[in-house]
């Protein structure tokens, strides 16, 4: 099962080639392809990356057609040849002993996701800012409940589907980081099979987060709510 890796990039010149050589050193799977997908960067993000993967045809880098993190997402999900599509931030925030998990479980198990959780016996956070954790874990306890799952953190971005089943989830209509609630959303209202396992997650240490809590608090309440009214509109 070849393995597809996307990772959205918006003006990170400044380490960007440190995670393409983390991967690229670390990564111990055989057949897999990354996908970068160049998000509007106003600095030398792509040409960085474009000068890094000369020589690497695993590698690509496109340019995103419709702004922002859905716009990249679909995008990447689109172009991705691989049967597993993993999402990964270009951040080195996310483990790659983890995706290399996630890997092993959708490949050997009957599962179309495996959802990694930050929050769980054995998961391991590093630096998560204070007050950004607290509005976390308050969202995704209350989406916990209304979507009555077991899943505690439907916010993470990193995680694990076969392409076949993220198809299934088209047309998404989240434009920025609510893309990370819609797809879990979409897969357990579809009644997919998803497995869950502990993660570990890592701040950052170079560049800035993009992550605006006050922008996108509305953006989240939009994507609970319209997957809360399709999941109703799938049981009729």
């Amino acid at each position: 099962m070849k393995l597809s890796i996307i990772i959205p990039v918006r003006n990170e010149e400044s380490s960007i080639k440190k995670t393409i050589d983390q991967l690229l050193t670390k990564l111990k799977i055989l057949s897999y392809e990354i996908i970068f997908i160049n998000d509007f960067s106003t600095d030398n993000t792509f040409e960085v990356i474009k000068a890094s993967i000369e020589t690497k045809p695993q590698i690509n880098i496109y340019n995103n057609q419709r702004k922002g993190l859905g716009g990249a997402i679909t995008q990447g999900i689109v172009k991705a040849s691989g049967e597993a599509l993993c999402i990964m931030m270009s951040d080195l925030s996310d483990s790659i002993e983890d995706l290399e998990k996630y890997y092993s479980i959708i490949k050997d198990n009957n599962v179309d996701a495996v959802f990694g959780s930050r929050f769980i016996k054995r998961s391991n956070v590093v630096d998560y800012p204070k007050k950004k954790l607290i509005l976390n874990r308050i969202f995704n306890t209350i989406t916990k409940l209304v979507f009555l799952s077991d899943y505690n953190d439907f916010t993470n971005a990193f995680k694990i589907y076969k392409k076949e089943a993220l198809l299934n989830t088209f047309p998404l209509v989240s434009e920025s980081f609510n893309i990370f609630l819609e797809l879990p959303l979409k897969i357990i209202s579809r009644k997919m099979k998803y497995k869950i396992i502990p993660i570990s997650w890592i701040n950052r240490k170079e560049g800035s987060s993009k992550f605006d809590t006050k922008e996108l608090r509305a953006k989240y309440l939009f994507t609970l709510i319209y997957c809360f009214l399709e999941k109703i509109l799938l049981k009729k």
